[in-house]
């Protein structure tokens, strides 16, 4: 199996750290600001954010993780069931500024899901997407990130793998491989 590396641990940290001081930049105080990671992927690249938030601005941004299992449109077309993550906010989003936060964009249709799942919690003022990697051209619905890490231009054949060390992984890495 071909594996090409597309971003390595301290290529992810900067990337990281340059989203935090463009959501300080856009957000300011944060008063009317909430962070969504989008299950099951999303809450790793959330908590990073978080955490970097907090050291760089001494600001506790208020953060949940949002699961939009039973909002896709091909929830009932798969061969086997898909599996429900958890989905912890505690707060309303009515009126709120809401960044929902992913690892990759490749369709758009979890995206489109998770903006019917928020509703469950009031409608916001604003939404605003932050992925570390845009598949770009391979897009279902016109659903474009505010904030992106890196663009790749990937094939159908093509998968791009995510590796954390909170998965056990040795180093946070983001490689593209053949599909199997």
């Amino acid at each position: 199996m071909q594996k090409r590396l597309v971003l390595d641990q301290q290529q992810i940290a900067i990337i990281l750290k340059r989203f935090c001081y463009q959501l300080i930049e856009n957000h300011d105080t944060f008063e009317n600001t909430v962070l969504l990671g989008l299950q099951p992927r999303g809450p790793i690249v959330l908590d990073k954010i978080v955490k970097t938030l907090l050291e760089i601005s001494g600001v506790k941004v208020p953060f949940g993780y949002l699961d939009a299992t039973f909002h896709r449109d091909d929830f009932r077309r798969r061969d086997f069931p898909l599996k429900a993550n958890e989905t912890k906010i505690d707060f309303l989003i009515e009126g709120k500024k809401v960044v929902l936060i992913d690892d990759v964009l490749y369709k758009g249709r979890s995206v489109r899901a998770a903006l019917d799942a928020m509703i469950a919690f009031g409608r916001p003022q604003k939404v605003e997407l932050m992925v570390l990697v845009d598949r770009k051209y391979t897009r279902d619905y016109p659903i474009m990130p505010d904030y992106c890490g890196v663009n790749v231009n990937t094939l159908e054949s093509q998968y791009v793998s995510v590796e954390w060390t909170e998965k056990g992984y040795e180093e946070d890495a983001i490689w593209i491989t053949e599909k199997a």
